[in-house]
């Protein structure tokens, strides 16, 4: 069934923003939009010249009759119009809490653009006091956090930790109209899951309107299609690119922007940051795009040799647990070498510094590259290590494309028993998804056995197949069965990528 998001918001004659604005974002994931009337506004591309409060009995008309038919599984709320329709909405979102979950987006409009103050002491104060404490998510721009936390040289991050701290689940105040030195449009996100600058190009237009409900709207439609608030904000972030991109001239002042489907297929993910030094600064350097083909993962030097000899040129030593340093510093030595003299890639598992120190590439996880901190992170993109880094969600594909690595391998794509794992498969649907946005090569791995399933992960444009169990004890048998599927794959024709990912983590931790 179509996730019913309801948007409880304003009107703009000028269909630029609020409901307007609402209603394509709503479109571009597919989800069905209730469009909630809080506010009357009399407005065009230059100005507001009214705005008009719903009578009180006519905003609980609306949502009364709505909860009888089409509950919803997330609200945004964007102009209210005054404290007592704060209030309402926050005595309907418990109402709903009561019966099944409900995701709650607050983009507190608190003025417009052109200058227009939406919002008095009283609305502001029931904003902090009724809406945040209720907020899956909560969406102002670095001015609406400042007035809504009554500080006026809060930074970005520094808000994020204070919203939180009212009771929102999460923040992401967003930076489209401060300018940036780095030429990107910097959000800060604080999630459960990741806090960040997400990054992406800025757009260069003049036509903007309703830049703010369609991000806002954007998160909640994620999040009632199942994302988490990381993974809705990346989702966002780029529908509002695209919407950006897609603006057009509707009067003589800015021109509304234009949310449409396919945003998601437009152009890579954002980028997100490690910590909250400013990032960025720099462009980052260009990922290697060469596939890796097939991919060994194995846990010692004799099998090295033995993949090498099957023919693999891509081969990564994972040895768990680790054994002692002398003994690691031999193995890593000896893999390399063999790679080397075989003309194949080896990638060391988990030990940057042993990586750095002998020359190979090195294969991290999310948790040990944030481990790194600033400074390890930098020194391996200073050493040019090729990097290859583990994702398993939006937000974690953001924050590898913040590295520029070798690849990024999308996992699992099928359920795998190597390791516990809180992800959903990704499947093929993702994986070529993953294909589409990465940025980079992306290899394939997780449950992948027998050799139709490497054929299937390059039919949907997997850069590299990785295996681990299915090479089996004798790797120069099992190996040309999987060279020839994968070769076969390339030659299909290539599977379209999904519109949409699907979720991989279910719920908020």
């Amino acid at each position: 069934m179509t996730p019913v998001v309801w948007s409880i918001a304003g009107t703009d004659s000028g269909g630029g923003a609020g409901l307007a604005a609402d209603q394509r974002a709503a479109d571009a994931f597919g989800v069905h939009l209730c469009p909630v009337v809080a506010c009357v506004t009399a407005q065009h591309s230059q100005a507001v010249t009214h705005v008009e409060p719903m009578p009180a009995a006519l905003l609980e008309a609306q949502l009364h009759a709505l909860a009888q038919d089409m509950p919803p599984a997330a609200i945004k709320t964007g102009l209210l119009g005054g404290a007592q329709a704060v209030r309402t909405v926050a005595r309907w979102v418990d109402r709903l809490r009561e019966r099944a979950p409900v995701a709650l987006v607050v983009d507190p409009v608190l003025g417009a653009s052109t200058g227009a103050c939406f919002a008095d002491d009283a609305t502001v104060a029931a904003y902090r006091d009724e809406l945040l404490p209720r907020a899956t998510v909560v969406t102002p721009n670095a001015g609406e956090a400042r007035r809504l936390l009554g500080d006026a040289a809060c930074t970005p991050p520094a808000a994020g930790r204070a919203l939180r701290a009212l009771g929102a689940r999460a923040a992401c105040v967003t930076g489209g109209d401060a300018a940036q030195a780095c030429g990107r449009v910097l959000d800060w996100l604080d999630t459960p899951h990741a806090r960040g600058w997400l990054a992406d190009a800025r757009i260069d237009t003049p036509h903007t309107h309703g830049t703010g409900c369609t991000h806002a709207t954007s998160v909640a439609c994620a999040l009632a299609l199942g994302f988490v608030a990381a993974d809705a904000a990346v989702l966002a972030k780029m529908a509002t690119a695209h919407a950006l991109r897609q603006g057009r001239a509707a009067g003589r002042g800015a021109g509304p922007v234009m949310a449409s489907r396919g945003f998601a297929l437009a152009a890579p993910v954002p980028m997100l940051g490690w910590g909250e030094a400013t990032p960025f600064a720099d462009a980052p350097r260009v990922a290697e795009s060469r596939d890796l083909g097939l991919y060994a993962i194995v846990d010692g030097a004799e099998r090295v040799r033995q993949v090498l000899a099957a023919g693999v040129r891509s081969v990564q030593l994972r040895i768990k647990p680790a054994p002692a340093a002398a003994a690691l510093v031999a193995a890593a030595r000896e893999s390399l070498a063999a790679c080397r003299a075989a003309g194949a890639e080896f990638f060391l598992n988990d030990h940057a510094a042993l990586a750095r120190e002998i020359g190979a590439g090195v294969h991290l996880g999310q948790e040990d590259l944030l481990a790194l901190g600033d400074a390890g992170r930098a020194e391996l993109a200073a050493r040019g290590v090729p990097l290859g880094i583990s994702t398993h969600s939006l937000w974690e594909l953001a924050r590898a494309r913040s590295l520029a690595p070798r690849y990024v391998a999308c996992g699992p794509v099928w359920p795998t028993l190597t390791k516990a794992m809180p992800w959903v498969a990704q499947g093929p649907d993702n994986l070529a998804w993953w294909c589409r946005a990465a940025a980079a090569p992306v290899v394939a791995i997780g449950g992948i056995l027998d050799p139709a399933q490497a054929r299937t992960a390059a039919r949907w444009g997997a850069g590299g197949v990785c295996i681990v169990r299915g090479l089996g004890d004798d790797p120069g048998a099992t190996v040309p069965a999987f060279a020839h599927a994968l070769a076969a794959g390339r030659a299909d024709a290539r599977a379209a990528a999904p519109e949409l990912p699907h979720p991989t983590l279910r719920g908020e931790p």
